[in-house]
């Protein structure tokens, strides 16, 4: 944890129950957008293909009070960056020592480089039934989802880092 941080959990929310809950320390929270950080939380290596999530990993979660997405970025344990992991996700709420983040399926991928950005569990989401359950929410996801892919694929990850820059 770095020095003088506060320890918080992170709990992250799936169709009403929680997915998992991990420890991670604040960097900063100005009302709005809240960023800690957090070792890799689940036991073992997760290969999507495309990135691989093993321990030792750390993620810089950036979440956020206003805007239907987290973005993750995530780096080995030797520093190297390997991308940007962004969950489409309802704003996140702070409740005390805790963060809550209930996501909504929707993800994208930016790869360090910038030249691989895909989208993710798109069949998950249409099969979740938020479309017929919380119609705004699904119209929020999915434009949370576009605004994503649209400023990585205009500014490039550049532009996906300067929007995640906390207070000077």
């Amino acid at each position: 944890m770095p020095d003088g941080s506060t320890e918080l959990h992170v709990r992250l929310l799936k169709r009403g129950g929680t997915r998992i809950r991990y420890p991670a320390a604040e960097l900063f929270d100005d009302g709005t957008h809240l960023a800690v950080r957090a070792a890799w939380a689940v036991p073992g290596v997760r290969d999507f293909g495309f990135v691989r999530f093993e321990p030792g990993d750390v993620f810089t979660e950036h979440y956020r009070r206003d805007r239907w997405y987290a973005v993750k970025e995530v780096r080995a344990g030797t520093g190297e960056l390997k991308g940007w992991y962004c969950d489409i996700a309802r704003p996140a709420v702070r409740e005390g020592a805790e963060v809550v983040v209930e996501d909504l399926d929707l993800d994208l991928w930016v790869s360090a480089d910038g030249r691989t950005v895909l989208r993710l569990d798109e069949d998950e989401f249409a099969a979740s039934g938020l479309r017929e359950r919380d119609p705004e929410a699904a119209r929020e996801a999915e434009r949370a989802l576009d605004t994503l892919e649209h400023l990585v694929r205009e500014g490039g990850p550049a532009a996906l880092a300067h929007m995640l820059r906390g207070p000077a």
